[in-house]
């Protein structure tokens, strides 16, 4: 046992490997991406790696793009996007998706705090549940199956890591609304140096994606308008039904700003029905 603690003091020592370990308990935390044994695990270091959570968005995001990149090679556009969904479903454990669900059968069945608290508590999924993703996912198809292949990318690569950014946007300026739970060390409350580190990170693909012409500035900042005003609506709808957030509240806010920024960006290139026809 001293051996192997010898062995593992090097990595625990020093702000930069500390800040590894920080990125390895959010990739580990939020993606089915196995980490290092030295990583370890606290508390404490759950709610300081929040500064991460755009982080691992970018590397769902870049999975995705490469394996719709991947099919597209010899898939249509319709089956490369659905592997491109399945991919990112797969490595992050459907965990977003599932606290979306939860929302929708907690705020859509539940008439008091308690009741909202303790159906999102249920794991099993109701009709609103199974409705609302079934929705959501429906959305993200047609809006990325209606992009150009280039733009597809462009559109991973942006929005996984903005809609996590947005996401932890609640862990900064809201209080968490249950005395106990599995995102409880992660919801403690983020400091505002922590969350320009992830705002930072997100903003880089975003950037680049204009600069490097993968999407119209007019789209990026569609998407990026619909994302945030997403996001405000259910922080808004969190605050006045629950008096904050919870886990589950937080893979909403990743669903939806996601789905509203591919939204978003076909709207901007002038993807309307009334105009194609």
């Amino acid at each position: 046992m001293s051996e192997r603690m010898e062995a593992d003091a090097p990595a625990r020592r020093g702000p930069a490997l500390h800040q590894l370990r920080l990125c390895l308990i959010a990739l580990q935390f939020f993606t089915r991406i196995p980490v290092p044994a030295w990583v370890g695990y606290e508390p404490e270091w759950l709610r300081q790696a929040s500064r991460y959570y755009p982080l691992v968005g970018l590397i769902v995001g870049g999975i995705a793009a490469g394996g719709y990149f991947l099919a597209a090679q010899c898939l249509p556009q319709a089956a490369a996007v659905l592997v491109s969904m399945a991919v990112s479903i797969y490595v992050t454990g459907a965990f977003h998706e599932d606290g979306f669900a939860d929302v929708c059968d907690g705020f859509g069945g539940g008439y008091t705090r308690d009741r909202v608290l303790a159906i999102m508590k249920d794991s099993r999924i109701g009709a609103y549940g199974a409705i609302g993703i079934g929705l959501m996912l429906a959305l993200k198809f047609a809006a990325l199956v209606s992009l150009d292949p280039v733009a597809v990318l462009a559109c991973l690569l942006v929005a996984h890591p903005l809609s996590r950014l947005l996401s932890a946007a609640l862990i900064w300026r809201m209080a968490y609304a249950r005395d106990e739970g599995k995102a409880k060390p992660l919801a403690e409350r983020m400091t505002t140096t922590e969350f320009l580190v992830a705002m930072a990170t997100a903003c880089v693909p975003l950037l680049a994606a204009g600069l490097l012409d993968w999407l119209p500035w007019n789209a990026i900042a569609a998407g990026l308008a619909l994302s945030c005003l997403a996001m405000a609506w259910l922080a808004r709808l969190f605050a006045r039904r629950i008096g904050g957030f919870t886990g589950d509240c937080l893979g909403a806010v990743q669903q939806a700003s996601e789905c509203a920024f591919y939204l978003g960006v076909v709207a901007a290139l002038g993807g309307g029905a009334w105009q194609a026809a």
